[in-house]
């Protein structure tokens, strides 16, 4: 069916021009560049930097001064100067290994020692891997209340991780062989 020119002429006039609408697609992407953005803040891995003993069987002199150990057992946690033996020994509690103790006690020996920042872990081989984690953190950082905020302050943060010494009542009598 034709329609007349008159009629065609009143439909033309009637038709809008196609707009774009952007509302929507600017609302869209918002959204989805603030949840980008949330979701990348939190996705950060880290990672530490560990110092391994190597091969080599010459060691550096070491230097005067404190060289903090942390020795990990499985019925205590020890702190001592690899030169001058143990500086206190933190027994189990009833939860478990006194971290809350180990803390303090870093604390008190960061203040005595303030430019120090190198620590020994030694750890028994049957030592759990939380466990190592958890004495790491507690000897890297100390978390202090600063007003309503709770920031990390640095202790330790240079790190190694060894084996803990055989303690002296357990170790074998020279021909015996192997302790069964």
């Amino acid at each position: 069916m034709r329609r007349s020119a008159a009629v065609r002429k009143l439909m033309r006039r009637q038709r809008k021009p196609s707009e774009l609408q952007l509302v929507s697609m600017i609302d869209i992407f918002t959204v989805l560049v603030t949840f980008l953005l949330m979701t990348a803040i939190f996705s950060r891995t880290v990672v530490l930097d560990l110092k391994l003993p190597s091969n080599n069987a010459s060691f550096p002199e070491l230097p005067k001064g404190l060289n903090l150990e942390v020795i990990v057992r499985s019925n205590e946690l020890t702190v001592a100067d690899r030169g001058t033996g143990p500086l206190r020994t933190l027994p189990n509690t009833a939860k478990g290994y006194d971290l809350d103790g180990l803390t303090e006690y870093l604390k008190f020996v960061k203040s005595r020692y303030p430019d120090k920042t190198e620590a020994t872990i030694l750890l028994e081989p049957d030592t759990p891997y939380n466990t190592m984690i958890e004495v790491m953190d507690r000897t890297r950082v100390v978390e202090v209340n600063a007003g309503l905020q709770t920031v990390q302050a640095e202790l330790f943060p240079e790190v190694s991780i060894g084996d803990a010494p055989i303690p002296v009542g357990d170790a074998p009598a020279a021909g015996t062989g192997a302790k069964k």
